[in-house]
């Protein structure tokens, strides 16, 4: 799959369904060019638009709310789960893949995959390759009693020998200028977790001060290269719920409850049971 992925010329549209919200389709694109070049588009169809062009490791976003600006990077940030196209081998300590059997997807012949997490702290995954190519036609994510809460479907995929002529129309000097991020200020770390998934580690943290002297806000993100999640945590204040809070946007979870001193809020798309267990672990650094 991450081979095809990176190698192929090819034009597929695909439709991202969500409980709750309407199916939003795409148009992704991808070619590598005679200097062996990856090239790659992806288009928001419905609504105002988002419009991304990667060429090489600079990534170019068009949206309509803010200026065009280019990031360094070698993938899109968007619906596509890049590690899993393109690094899977890296799941492998968190995820245990296997093959289940053959399919068909919007008529083309396919192999069903299935992904479960190791420790069943996440949502697993049913995947369909393309049996010709191994590009992805099918990812659904699966809850813990097995129901779909999100899908990504190719409906049209067309594989061809040279790069979409898109990609030749793209004046790579009109794109715009990278932005230089500065770098990231390390902040001492207050509060730890007790307890993190198989095969997810913290990727950020930081610390920042909240208006009207709400006192600092923590920030820790762990991350299994699929899956984000993302942990709040500040000072608890006398309105705070002493109830925890439990709410579910799509496949989103928003968990939040106050742990002695310290009201914190678990974000990201793992089953309720597993934000509890984050949010009750939490300790001071010593």
């Amino acid at each position: 799959m991450a081979e095809a992925k990176r190698s192929l010329n090819y034009e597929a549209s695909f439709i991202i369904s969500k409980p709750g919200s309407d199916p939003q389709p795409y148009l992704w694109r991808h070619g590598v060019s005679e200097d062996g070049i990856e090239m790659e588009h992806l288009d928001q169809q419905n609504g105002p638009g988002r419009e991304v062009v990667r060429i090489g490791n600079n990534v170019s976003y068009f949206e309509s709310h803010r200026p065009a600006y280019t990031l360094a990077s070698g993938y899109i940030l968007g619906p596509l789960p890049h590690v899993l196209l393109n690094e899977p081998m890296s799941l492998l300590d968190a995820y245990e893949f296997v093959v289940v059997g053959k399919g068909r997807i919007s008529g083309r012949a396919a192999q069903q995959i299935r992904m479960v997490s190791k420790d069943k702290s996440r949502f697993g995954y049913n995947l369909w390759l393309d049996h010709k190519t191994g590009l992805p036609l099918k990812i659904n994510m699966m809850d813990i009693k097995g129901q779909k809460i999100e899908q990504i479907q190719i409906t049209t995929l067309d594989v061809t020998d040279t790069p979409s002529a898109f990609f030749e129309r793209i004046d790579t000097n009109a794109l715009p200028e990278v932005v230089q991020l500065p770098d990231s200020k390390e902040n001492k770390q207050n509060w730890q977790l007790g307890f993190v998934p198989v095969g997810m580690e913290q990727v950020k943290h930081s610390v920042r001060q909240l208006p009207e002297n709400g006192g600092p806000l923590e920030y820790i993100m762990i991350s299994d290269g699929l899956v984000d999640v993302s942990v709040y945590l500040q000072r608890a204040t006398a309105t705070a719920s002493e109830s925890d809070i439990v709410a579910r946007f799509g496949s989103d979870i928003y968990y939040s409850r106050v742990q002695g001193s310290v009201l914190v809020t678990v974000i990201g798309k793992i089953p309720a049971s597993t934000a509890n267990a984050l949010a009750s672990s939490i300790t001071l650094v010593q």
